[in-house]
């Protein structure tokens, strides 16, 4: 459900501003904003009765969130200064750009062209292979802690239910 509501706030939001130093700023808020949620997130799990399922709603969310962080620097980039990308984005194809980076499929569709659409990409590559590396097991141990605060064995693939 949040994930949608994001997705929607990414379409319905009026992003008319140009991509300035201002913009940058508040994108690098954004991923330390990212960061905290999942900071919180991870401390949620470890007091959740059901950590696994909080862990996959804490990505969920996260996830999401991120991309279209990302997303959304692309969009007011291109529109800031034309060019920046292979093409043209509306706001859809800068998310497909963002998603495809985060997902390293990378098709070569879309490519960043400039110095700062390529430094906006070596940023989001960066932190993608962070998110997915460290938040991941971060996610994973604090699913561990919660289950060993419970006095839980399940492990991977098995049910969280305490009966």
């Amino acid at each position: 459900m949040t994930a949608t509501l994001l997705v929607a706030a990414y379409y319905l939001l009026p992003m008319d501003s140009a991509f300035t130093v201002t913009t940058v700023i508040v994108l690098v808020g954004g991923v330390v904003a990212v960061a905290v949620l999942l900071s919180w997130q991870i401390y949620t799990i470890t007091l959740s009765p059901r950590p696994g399922l909080k862990a996959m709603e804490a990505m969920a969310v996260t996830a999401p969130l991120f991309v279209l962080l990302y997303a959304t620097a692309c969009f007011l980039l291109e529109h800031s200064a034309s060019g920046s990308f292979s093409e043209p984005l509306s706001r859809t194809d800068a998310l497909y750009f963002a998603m495809t980076v985060f997902s390293t499929v990378g098709f070569g569709d879309i490519t960043a062209c400039s110095e700062p659409a390529r430094l906006l990409t070596t940023g989001q590559i960066t932190l993608n292979l962070l998110l997915l590396s460290v938040a991941a097991r971060l996610l994973a141990s604090a699913v561990q802690r919660g289950r060993q605060r419970q006095g839980l064995s399940a492990g991977p693939g098995e049910s969280d239910s305490t009966s």
